[in-house]
């Protein structure tokens, strides 16, 4: 897609598209929406757009960090297939991208006799699977390799269980188990191109911009709560804080995306843990603030305020924490000089 060719919406404008025909959200019906207005054809990661990526994702975030799951895996799929090749995607086809593993669980891709590739085994958060049309999948083939594979979610080979999801936030985005038996998929790039591509953290850093865009969705109450009452001094310096947290995060999250689109080919690894801890460490400030400034009241009485403050900590959890934390150390530890400059 050229980085001119899309149109950032209004946030109006999006939570008029989005508004739910009864009082229950539902994601699968809200991605739908979003891909029939043409809002999943999003400008690719490092290609002079990036930033606009985010600012839409970020977007859908503010709206339902459940919708956002879908629509950032759907998105992340599109962009996948651009980098490394696969099967086409099919008119009105909704994606997920299903690669994270429980320990001991590997799904496996093997070449039957006929030159068709079947996947077997037993895949854990599988975000949207009741409700997409296609995945696409890690996966090991007979030589041990890491794959990806593009399966097709309606045939009978795969099934979709009610299984592997308990949690209260983010419920529904279902994240449940899916087996697959002999079911028909197709390899995606040459086995490791999913994790070598360039695209890997391009993507991986577009999950911050989510976390911010649902964080500032969190402080909007708090805002609006300052500007209709009375002056209270510690819900202003709980803004204060809130804000600077929130424009140091922004600011990092631009410096980011126009870092990406001016080295596209650079491994982005330290940039992506850098700004996704960032923004884990801003979202969880925002939440934490804003609930003990306003109280149980639009916890209680505002659901979409209920539901996003329901939701982001599970989302959070996508963060490895302190891992990702030791991993970026080693990699600031390795330059000849410190980069702290202004």
């Amino acid at each position: 897609m050229s980085k001119h060719s899309f149109s950032l919406p209004s946030q109006a404008t999006l939570d008029a598209l989005l508004q739910p025909q009864d009082n229950t959200f539902h994601p699968i019906e809200g991605l739908r929406r979003l891909c029939d207005a043409g809002l999943d054809q999003l400008p690719l990661p490092g290609h002079g757009a990036t930033l606009r990526r985010w600012q839409m994702l970020a977007a859908v975030a503010a709206i339902d960090l459940s919708l956002l799951k879908l629509y950032e895996g759907h998105t992340d799929a599109l962009a996948i297939l651009a980098e490394i090749g696969g099967p086409g995607v099919p008119a009105g086809s909704s994606w997920g991208v299903w690669c994270a593993d429980m320990p001991g669980a590997r799904l496996r891709l093997r070449q039957t006799t006929d030159g068709r590739h079947v996947l077997d085994g037993r895949k854990a958060w599988c975000a949207g699977a009741k409700g997409l049309s296609h995945a696409l999948i890690n996966c090991w083939n007979d030589a041990g390799q890491a794959c990806l594979a593009s399966v097709a979610l309606s045939q009978p080979g795969v099934h979709v269980t009610d299984e592997g999801w308990q949690a209260v936030g983010m419920h529904a985005c279902a994240s449940v188990d899916v087996t697959f038996s002999t079911a028909r998929a197709f390899p995606v790039g040459a086995p490791g191109a999913y994790l070598q591509r360039p695209g890997f953290w391009h993507g991986g850093a577009g999950i911050a911009a989510a976390w911010y865009g649902a964080a500032c969705a969190v402080a909007s109450h708090l805002h609006a709560r300052a500007q209709h009452a009375a002056p209270d001094p510690v819900r202003l310096a709980q803004l204060g804080q809130i804000d600077c947290a929130l424009r140091a995060t922004g600011a990092l999250l631009r410096e980011g995306a126009a870092d990406i689109d001016l080295h596209p080919q650079r491994d982005a690894m330290g940039l992506a843990l850098r700004l996704r801890l960032a923004a884990e460490d801003a979202a969880t400030l925002v939440l934490h603030l804003t609930t003990r400034a306003l109280g149980a009241a639009p916890l209680c009485r505002d659901a979409r305020f209920a539901r996003l403050a329901a939701d982001l900590p599970v989302f959070l959890r996508q963060s490895h924490g302190e891992r990702d934390q030791a991993v970026l150390g080693g990699i600031v530890a390795g330059a000849e000089e410190h980069p702290w400059t202004l």
